[in-house]
């Protein structure tokens, strides 16, 4: 009798969750990410980094990223690949504050040499926003010009979402 008593519970509850108005988790997550490049006379930089949001509403969302980015200068070769959490605030509709933490780790070539080491990056963003694109700047306040490969601290955002 517990068995069936079980078995009825189970599909009660089945059948409710799936009658619900709520939103499933995965409707309210968007995918996209942001990319890069420049073009120097001995300069080549790509960059790409996906990343998945979950939107709580109007004007929070936060999730995981990864990166990748690949510069040429001269001789020196670098292969950066980085994860991190994103996090964005909408406080209006034109406008997008976001926080990024991204660890990044480094594998470097010049001639023979190779080297490796890692760095971490907290990025603190304003950008205009229209639907799900923003451009604009980000701040990198753990900024060490020693243990970095970017020349700056401030960098662009160019970041899309679907």
């Amino acid at each position: 009798m517990k068995k069936i008593a079980f078995l009825f519970l189970l599909i009660s509850l089945s059948t409710f969750s799936q009658t619900s108005n709520t939103p499933k988790f995965w409707d309210n997550v968007r995918y996209g990410g942001g990319f890069g490049f420049g073009f120097g006379k001995h300069n080549t930089t790509l960059a790409i980094a996906p990343s998945a949001i979950y939107v709580f509403d109007d004007q929070f969302a936060v999730g995981p990223s990864i990166s990748y980015l690949y510069n040429k200068n001269y001789d020196l070769t670098s292969n950066v690949y980085g994860v991190g959490v994103i996090g964005l605030y909408n406080p209006v509709d034109f406008l997008q504050l976001s926080a990024e933490y991204e660890h990044s780790f480094v594998t470097q070539k010049l001639g023979i040499y190779k080297g490796h080491f890692d760095f971490p990056a907290l990025y603190l963003g304003l950008a205009y926003r229209s639907g799900w694109f923003a451009a604009g700047l980000r701040y990198d306040v753990l900024y060490d010009s020693s243990d970095t490969i970017y020349a700056s601290a401030l960098s662009p955002i160019i970041r899309f979402y679907f």
